[in-house]
């Protein structure tokens, strides 16, 4: 938790920007594994722990744009809470660490509400991700699912995304202490790479060593030697020499800022030929795309594209790729080779603001506003500001179905060396991954001087050892 002026600070700013009206920022409930009071591991609401703080279940933040007042609503424990939890401080006394003055029980969020909308008072809120929340916000403004997500306040989703975007002073250093976990994570599994062992063992030691430093996982780690498969959280694969291993992994600093890394190794701690390869020029992207993460880049154009014709180049330097780098891409065909995006928002989430972004919500509809403000929440449009962070990940992935569709729908004909490419079928996948700040003159990467091993010399001397 920052201190309370932050807090003070960012309402006040949200206000400003919004003008009028009340907002609702729900905080998260527990969400049960099995039973009830068997929950799975809590995780606040992000743009909650932006505006709030407040990292515990169960509370209810709103601002009221016309006075700058916030109010929390939450419940104190009772004595059977603390049998279970122990004595815990009262609503009034969690809410003036965030500079709240005014709280309530939830019992009286209901009569609020409804005063609000008896009065007329424009109600803001964002569209809601999680099944719990959404059934509070229906049941508070009286409105059906589809209702509620009609009704949802695009000046809020804008103004949220515009704030938490660019990083103060206090949250890149939190980022800085996210990297050190993320470090620790990803040089515990180098080391503990090796033929026999079990990829559930070195995704247990990771996630061990997260919480072991700061809140935990930033998100579910992935450990496989199918790095082509790209969210792949199967960890039954015993690892193989002559395999690549690819770890996908990121922590938490105490403050709930993110790290986010990705490293791809062989199993035998020497790379193959064709292995290093396709390695050198997943890296050359990799080393090469901060340079162009400016303020004023446009991410689509400027950096994404850019990427993925260095990619193109090194593709075509292998023989899997004929004619021209610029082709290749303009052709679509790098999709083949990486069917996802360069970068993300990094921040408070792993994808920061994706909550209230293109994977939640349609844009082509408020294509233009979209474009006028440029956030990160929609990548088509998204104009890069100084303070903002964001991944850089390129990758190269051999995924055998992809392959076969595209050669059965004559895509890319001329372009994509089918032929040669056939002999590429069980190579697996190869991304590298760091977290980069935005500056006037280009990106800076998390972390410093130093640096999560990462060239091929790198790798080999640490990985296995």
């Amino acid at each position: 938790m920052f201190s309370a002026a932050t807090y003070v600070a960012r309402r006040a700013e949200l206000c400003r920007r919004i003008g009028n009206g009340v907002i609702l920022i729900p905080g998260n409930w527990e969400a049960p594994y099995n039973y009830p009071n068997n929950a799975y591991h809590f995780r606040q609401d992000g743009t909650f722990i932006y505006y709030f703080g407040l990292t515990l279940p169960q509370f209810f933040g709103v601002i009221d744009c016309q006075s700058g007042e916030a109010t929390i609503f939450g419940d104190d424990v009772t004595v059977d809470d603390i049998i279970w939890m122990g004595p815990q401080p009262t609503v009034a006394q969690l809410s003036a660490q965030v500079g709240v003055t005014k709280s309530y029980p939830l019992s009286a969020l209901a009569g609020y509400v409804d005063s609000l909308k008896k009065s007329g008072t424009q109600i803001h809120y964002l569209p809601p991700y999680r099944g719990q929340t959404t059934l509070l916000l229906c049941s508070l403004l009286g409105k059906t699912p589809e209702e509620l997500h009609r009704d949802k306040s695009i000046e809020l989703m804008f103004a949220v995304a515009g704030m938490r975007e660019v990083k103060s002073a206090e949250e890149i250093e939190a980022m800085e202490r996210a990297f050190h976990i993320g470090y620790a994570m990803h040089t515990t599994a180098m080391k503990m790479c090796r033929a026999g062992v079990v990829e559930r063992e070195i995704a247990g030691a990771i996630e061990g060593v997260a919480l072991s430093y700061g809140g935990g996982i930033s998100f579910t780690s992935i450990v496989s030697q199918h790095g082509e498969t790209l969210h792949n959280h199967n960890y039954d694969g015993v690892l193989e020499n002559g395999k690549l291993l690819l770890v996908d992994a990121g922590g938490e600093s105490t403050e709930n800022y993110c790290s986010d890394h990705t490293r791809t190794y062989p199993v035998s701690g020497k790379f193959t030929e064709r292995q290093r390869d396709i390695y050198n020029i997943v890296l050359a992207a990799h080393q090469q795309s901060p340079a162009n993460m400016k303020a004023g880049a446009m991410y689509m154009e400027d950096v994404h594209r850019k990427a993925l014709v260095i990619l193109a180049e090194g593709l075509k330097g292998v023989g899997l790729i004929n004619g021209s780098a610029e082709d290749a891409v303009a052709a679509g065909a790098m999709y083949l080779f990486m069917p996802h995006g360069l970068s993300h928002g990094m921040g408070i989430d792993v994808h920061d603001c994706e909550a209230i972004g293109e994977r939640s919500y349609d844009f082509s509809a408020i294509v233009e506003r979209a474009a006028q403000e440029a956030t990160c929440v929609h990548r088509a449009t998204w104009r890069l500001r100084a303070g903002t962070v964001m991944s850089n990940e390129p990758g190269i992935y051999f995924i055998p179905a992809l392959i076969d569709k595209s050669r059965a729908e004559g895509l890319y004909r001329g372009i994509v060396n089918y032929d040669k490419l056939d002999s590429y079928r069980d190579f697996g996948g190869i991304r590298i991954e760091d977290d980069v700040i935005v500056t006037e003159s280009g990106g800076v990467v998390i972390g410093g001087d130093k640096k999560i091993p990462v060239t091929v010399e790198e790798l080999e001397a640490v990985v296995g050892k």
